[in-house]
């Protein structure tokens, strides 16, 4: 029997198992089934062999309906094939799925099960997907854990091709796709005495050959298609004995006994739970738990859902059940039961001893299970009418269909050691902990466990990483509740998050901060002190931002805080661990170069001395709650005046309490709207620097606040009165331009939203520079106050154009304080936009970083100016999104028109002559974005004047009044969407030739999904899906706009070129047809060598060296007799390889594939070059 055991998670082992008996493999990214993608293009790329002798052949398509079209040819020519998808992603393979098993062509998806979005977006994990797919012929089979994903992806693979019937096998989104386990790796010489070849040879001689001609995909009338739908029938018949069979075969090799149904539990259970999926684990850990007390309970694990077998399931269904629950992770609104429970209702319809059966739903969402709800199904059964329909992890206190929960119950085994560690996105702990636990896993006879759970958030966001370690198999499917150890790895937490929740007594807790042991006393919350005190807890802290920074490190904190746990947590020997975490570093950043390595070990030295052990006083154990510093007062203070969406479910979510939240919160709201600017709540003060504003040195450009990402720094103008009412330090020079003579001018930084990236500091053109980067602490001290009273200025806005760099920054950005990564590229532009357009803005979001940074519920970073206007934004779908704009434009331009003629009705009325001439306005410049505005303020004021009870006419303007303003539509996204799988529908919408404007976002990867390649991706870029390198050119979307001749577009780079950049877009919403603005945004997944504190001056460098072209191209002017073509990009005068090598995405491919990085790094830049050279005879004309 094999022996290797490696730690790996969910993902990792479909993809390894996968791999054996693939040939080609067509692909798209989605959360959370792309790393079994990345893993095999990585494979592919490094030489690893199938069964066969040969790479994978690995291919991304534009979209998951392409690659599920890919995957059928390349079965129909005769290669086995394989894809990875899931959520919305797998129900574009619908159609195809069912093209596939029509065919009976052997072939497995790996489906990383997902939720649907519905009401709302969710990435996380549950069974939606998958039973959206139970139709279409395809066999579903089910694996619990991530072991199973290894195993039963062998035996998916072995069963089809022997059935015939192409098979579905699918996991756990996240819970087991993203989760770390121990597990005993099946490699491909082990299975290849189980594989059927010639049941291969024989889908091979099936296949589409010239050489023995067949035609497939006939169309047929009614007199045959029925019965050659049922002629399929016996390959169905077969396949739960084949999955039997195939089970056995993998028993021989493992010792692991798998059937399509299993059992666990009392031989003579009288109660028993029916599910699939990771709860089974919970369940059989809640069923010890339950024996142990003398309960006779079980669990029947469902493995092979379709073809769904009777004689299997009885086979050890114990038939002393006399009540089944039956649990599905799905929701089917309407329908008599979820699917699951209408099965098993199914199977016992006819049974002689029928028992009483009832259903219930859990986990939607990644919702999380625990052994308390489990228990709680199991008591519903011990009642006399046992509660049908139910639901479990909820307080539904609408339909009153939750089960109540008692107090959580530990059911791990004795001896399981748990930990928890609260970190920032980027910092370093998920991917220190996915270290710590490969090392522990890999080099003890331990059995290990990691799951992550992560907020909306991008790199910004909060992080927590659940571990466990234990001497028998871990089976504890759910977060950690009761933790030996805990670390904060960021001090702003402490005011946030009651992080020791579920420590135990004589636990650790380990405080990453910056404070002095004789400051705790006064930074620490009451209730933490108290806790430590009460509980016996060995508390520590360590400096590691001190220390990262010391030695370069940055924020990357992870290996001082890596080397902190081994220190305390005692799991393996300390120098063990010492040499293995060194030994991992040079395996992570050998490629980045000796110094980098030698940082990360000094770093690994310098956490283990710099752990501080603290003596926790006795008094703490009798501390009363009250406010003890002025984070406790601030927060007070702002609960006092919030309106019920923040207190009542913001907050709540923002504390990590929001599975308490009763369904009845939701009235009203079922739709899933949200109000704006519920970010403005939040100041989660996560910076470790913040910019100091110079007032001396300041030049009043306005940069710093047109470049920010988050909306933190802002100029403001103040009259004489409201500086004399400004606190002392409200420092204030005088005004500089035309028309600001009178005012006092100021740069105000929002100390505790502002996210300490550095670009404008970075980006300051004042000689000396005017911003200057400070530690937070004292900056949160003096500046906010400030920033409160700043707020409370009136806007002095359009004293100068709003439509020039200076003047857009005393207008109210509307994007403020979202969720992106410091420093990212993106939030510029779309922040610009409702700077210009902001009150009558309505955005269609594409699926992406925008859309999560842009509206993670319940943060939502749009907001609205004084007087209640601002952004509608709304996200449909990923791949629709430029028709889900046109719809808006289109909904709008027919309510519009409608009052066209309402207006031009009255206007052959007897009514007040004002009104007559103000709608006579608004005819003339209703098409007009900024003279609409005007227009429509004075047809109100008339309107309000003439009164409208008696004139049914005017009755119905006022009921159109909304629509009285021409409305500013775009669509925006990333190029994943534009170039990728929305594409089609770009095209469609800019070929329409309607006034709708789009703006993508070019990261020139799928940043969302974690930096896959896309069409808009480089020659030479190293991404996910181009492991590589990536061999062809970029597409060049903008020149396939031009095509058209009157779609309005526009290349453009902020920190490149500001002028173009409010130019384009200003043109663009004025042009009366379609328009495309293309943004270089600067990117996380770009490896910039300075850091994302310099995204924006990358942009510059990228036009210099001739990476990236400014143009416009406005059909306009050719009505003018001009040239419509303008390129805004002088002729590149840097070193364009220089640029390469400035970014890791590029700089990693000579060092990983040093044989081919010169020749396509050569490539990129004549690929470039001839851009240019395009670009610039379209400018000559």
């Amino acid at each position: 029997m094999p022996s290797k055991m490696s730690t790996m998670d969910g993902n990792e082992a479909a993809a390894y198992s996968s791999y054996a008996l693939t040939e080609v493999a067509a692909i798209y990214p989605i959360t959370p089934s792309s790393p079994m993608a990345e893993n095999v293009d990585e494979w592919s790329a490094h030489g690893v062999k199938n069964l066969f002798g040969q790479e994978v052949k690995v291919v991304e398509m534009e979209s998951e309906a392409g690659a599920a079209g890919t995957v059928h040819g390349s079965l129909v020519s005769g290669a086995l094939t394989t894809t990875y998808t899931a959520s919305q992603g797998l129900l574009l393979m619908i159609p195809t799925m069912y093209k596939i098993a029509g065919e009976l062509l052997p072939c497995v998806f790996h489906v990383s099960a997902r939720a649907l979005a519905t009401h709302a977006l969710s990435i996380f994990g549950d069974h939606q997907d998958v039973m959206a797919c139970r139709q279409t012929g395809f066999a579903l089979l089910c694996s619990i854990n991530v072991q199973e994903a290894m195993d039963l992806g062998y035996v998916a693979h072995l069963a089809t091709l022997k059935a015939r019937v192409p098979f579905l096998h699918f996991f756990d989104g996240f819970r087991t796709s993203h989760e770390y386990q121990k597990i005993e790796v099946l490699d491909q010489e082990t299975i290849r005495p189980l594989v059927d070849f010639k049941s291969i040879e024989n889908f091979r001689n099936n296949s589409l050959s010239p050489e023995h001609p067949v035609v497939k995909g006939t169309a047929q009338n009614p007199d045959v298609y029925f019965q050659m739908r049922e002629a399929a029938n016996p390959f169905y018949a077969q396949v739960p004995d084949i999955v039997e069979q195939t089970m056995r075969d993998i028993e021989k090799v493992t010792g692991r006994a798998y059937h399509p149904f299993n059992y666990y539990g009392a031989p003579d259970a009288e109660h028993i739970i029916v599910a699939m999926g990771s709860v089974c684990d919970t369940i059989e850990e809640t069923v010890d738990y339950l024996r142990s007390q003398g309960e006779k309970v079980g669990v029947v694990i469902v493995h092979l859902y379709r073809p769904f077998s009777a004689k299997h399931f009885f086979a050890v269904c114990p038939p002393t059940v006399k009540k089944i629950a039956v649990l599905d992770r799905t929701k089917e609104p309407g329908a008599p039961g979820e699917p699951l429970y209408l099965d098993i209702v199914e199977l016992f319809n006819s049974h002689p001893d029928k028992p009483l059966i009832v259903g219930g739903r859990y986990g939607l969402g990644s919702k999380d299970t625990t052994p308390s709800q489990i228990i709680a199904v199991f008591d519903n059964l011990k009642q006399p009418n046992p509660l049908n329909h139910f639901t479990i992890g909820i307080v539904d206190d609408i339909s009153k269909s939750s089960l109540p929960e008692k107090e959580f119950v530990d059911t791990a085994p004795p001896g399981t050691v748990s930990c928890k560690f609260w970190g920032l996105g980027s910092d370093g702990t998920v991917g220190a902990n996915k270290s710590a636990i490969k090392i522990i896993g890999d080099n003890t006879d331990l059995y290990v466990q990691a799951y992550f759970s992560y907020d909306s958030k991008k790199s910004g966001g909060t992080t927590v990483s659940h571990l466990r370690f234990g001497k028998k198999p871990i089976k504890s499917r759910y977060l950690v509740y009761a933790a030996d150890y805990i670390a904060c790895h960021n001090q702003s937490f402490v005011n946030q998050y009651d992080l020791v929740k579920g420590l135990k007594k004589n636990g650790t807790f380990v405080l990453n901060c910056s404070w002095k042991p004789e400051e705790l006393e006064e930074h620490l919350p009451v209730p933490l002190k108290r806790y430590l005190a009460q509980n016996n807890i060995s508390f520590y802290i360590i400096d590691a931002v001190n220390i990262a920074q010391e030695l370069g490190l940055g924020s990357r904190i992870n290996m001082i805080m890596q080397a902190a746990f081994f220190k305390l947590a005692n799991i393996i020997p300390l120098e063990d661990a010492v040499y293995h975490l060194k030994k991992s570093i040079e395996k992570a950043y050998g490629r980045k170069g000796e110094k980098i390595v030698q940082m990360n070990k000094a770093a690994v030295d310098r956490g283990i001395a710099g752990l501080v052990k603290i003596e926790v006083p006795e008094s703490w154990a009798h501390l009363q709650d009250e406010p003890s510093n002025n984070a406790d007062s601030l927060a007070q203070e702002q609960i006092k005046q919030v309106p019920d969406f923040i207190s009542k479910i913001h907050r709540p979510i923002m504390r990590y309490e929001g599975d308490e939240l009763p369904v009845s919160t939701f009235k009203g709201i079922e739709d899933g709207r949200a109000p704006l600017g519920t970010t403005s709540y939040e100041k989660r003060g996560i910076a470790v620097f913040i910019p100091e504003w110079q007032i001396d040195k300041c030049i009043q450009c306005n940069q710093c606040s047109y470049i920010c990402p988050h909306a933190t720094i802002r100029p403001f103008l103040l009259d004489d009165a409201e500086k004399e009412k400004a606190p002392a330090s409200f420092k204030t020079k005088k005004a500089v331009g035309k028309g600001l003579e009178q005012y006092h001018f100021r740069v105000q930084v929002d100390p505790l939203d502002c996210t300490g990236c550095m670009n404008c500091a970075d980006i300051c053109p004042a000689p000396g520079k005017a911003l200057v980067m400070k530690p937070a602490a004292q900056e949160i001290e003096r500046e906010a106050g400030n920033w409160e009273y700043a707020l409370q200025v009136q806007p002095k806005e359009d004293i100068i154009s709003r439509f020039t760099l200076k003047g857009s920054q005393f207008i109210r950005p509307l994007l403020e304080f979202n969720g992106a990564c410091p420093g990212c590229g993106e939030t510029p532009y779309v922040k610009l936009l409702t700077q210009l357009f902001g009150k009558r803005l309505m955005i269609a979001n594409a699926t992406g970083c925008s859309s999560i940074w842009g509206a993670s519920y319940p943060s939502i970073p749009y907001s609205t100016a004084a007087d209640g206007k601002g952004p509608a934004w709304a996200n449909s779908l990923f791949e629709n999104n430029a028709e889900y704009g046109y719809g808006m434009y289109l909904g709008v331009k027919q309510q519009r028109e409608k009052l066209v003629r309402l207006i031009k009705q009255a206007l052959t009325m007897e009514i007040d002559e004002s009104l007559k001439k103000a709608f006579a306005r608004w005819l003339e410049v209703y098409e007009d974005g900024e003279l609409s505005e005007q227009a429509s303020q004075k047809v109100l004021q008339a309107l309000q004047n003439q009164g409208a009870a008696d004139n049914p006419v005017l009755a119905e303007i006022i009921k159109y009044k909304d629509y009285l303003v021409k409305r500013s539509i775009w669509a925006i996204g990333g190029d994943g969407w534009a170039y990728d799988i929305g594409y089609n529908g770009v095209d469609h919408v800019l070929a329409s030739g309607d006034d709708i404007n789009m703006l993508v976002m070019d990261t020139e990867v799928y940043s969302n999904t974690g930096g896959q390649a896309s069409k808009a991706t480089q020659t030479a870029a190293i991404a996910k899906f181009a492991a590589a390198g990536k061999k062809i050119r970029k597409k060049d979307l903008g020149l396939m706009a031009m095509s058209y001749g009157y779609v309005y577009v526009a290349q453009i780079a902020m920190g490149a070129n500001m002028q173009q950049t409010i130019k384009a877009i200003t043109e663009a919403e004025k042009y009366k047809g379609p328009s495309l603005i293309i943004a270089y945004s600067t990117c996380f997944n770009h490896g910039i060598k300075t850091g994302m504190g310099t995204s924006l001056r990358q942009q510059k460098k990228a036009v210099d060296a001739g990476y990236w072209h400014l143009y416009r191209y406005n059909p306009d002017l050719r009505q003018e007799g001009k040239n419509p073509f303008i390129l805004d990009s002088k002729e590149p005068k840097a070193d364009f390889q220089e640029f390469l090598q400035s970014e890791v995405r590029y700089s990693s491919l000579k060092t990983a594939f040093p044989e081919i990085a010169g020749d396509l790094f050569a490539a990129a830049e004549q690929h470039a070059k001839i851009r240019y050279e395009t670009y610039r005879r379209l400018a000559e004309g």
